[in-house]
């Protein structure tokens, strides 16, 4: 069983892994194997803060990118891309199959507000060949996060 299962279910939600053949460690092939549209999938990503060098998950959807000016000012501080080892030590997870919950470190989460206007939408699940759909709104229950403009 994967950690990210694991961690899911002893919160409450029994999750459906899809693992597939194809990788699915980006977004755009992610969307193709499913078969559904760009935005549905929910990228994974870290961030860090220039001052203090904590980590930030942003959830956004696939059709989007990261303003990093906004995402800054909205936090009152700058912030950078992570780099593959940052983002391992922080998560647990490599790139491409972090998932949006079960860190090894407690990571503050800011939730892409276009991901809110699906029914589902489909995280990674630890590894860059799984995945599992999730509601938006259990998404944001679980994770604890803050719903922005990302873009």
């Amino acid at each position: 069983m994967l950690p990210v299962q694991v961690w899911l279910e002893n919160h409450g939600f029994l999750p459906e892994i899809k693992t597939l053949d194809q990788s699915t460690g980006t977004s755009q092939e992610a969307a193709k194997v499913l078969g559904v549209p760009l935005g549905q999938i929910a990228k994974s990503l870290i961030f860090y803060t220039v001052a203090a060098g904590e980590p930030i998950l942003i959830l956004v959807s696939g059709s989007n990118r990261v303003d990093k000016a906004k995402v800054g000012a909205y936090l009152g501080q700058k912030i950078k891309t992570a780099g593959p080892e940052f983002v391992l030590a922080k998560t647990g997870f490599p790139v491409g199959g972090v998932p949006p919950v079960g860190h090894k470190t407690p990571l503050k989460t800011l939730i892409d507000k276009d991901l809110m206007q699906y029914d589902v939408i489909y995280s990674a699940a630890g590894t860059s060949h799984t995945l599992f759909p999730i509601s938006p709104q259990k998404l944001l229950q679980l994770s604890l996060g803050e719903v922005i403009i990302v873009k």
